[in-house]
């Protein structure tokens, strides 16, 4: 794994906020922000996943869905 440095930029009240959190959770800024990563990233996975099932089935139902809606 290649280990890249970068800065981050925060407000005043971003800082505090993630000193705050890192406190709460016991754990390093470094570390709840690389977890607020993985999560959102994950979240998007979904998201994605989601989306292109939807696509998939959606126009399969259309009509059924058109009927109901207007039952």
């Amino acid at each position: 794994m290649l280990d890249m440095a970068m800065t981050l930029r925060l407000s005043d009240e971003e800082n505090r906020r993630l000193d705050e959190l890192a406190a709460a959770e016991g754990r390093s800024k470094q570390e709840v922000v690389r977890l607020a990563l993985a999560e959102r990233w994950a979240r998007l996975q979904k998201e994605e996943q989601l989306s292109e099932v939807l696509g998939r089935v959606l126009p399969k139902y259309r009509g059924l869905l058109d009927r109901m809606g207007s039952a």
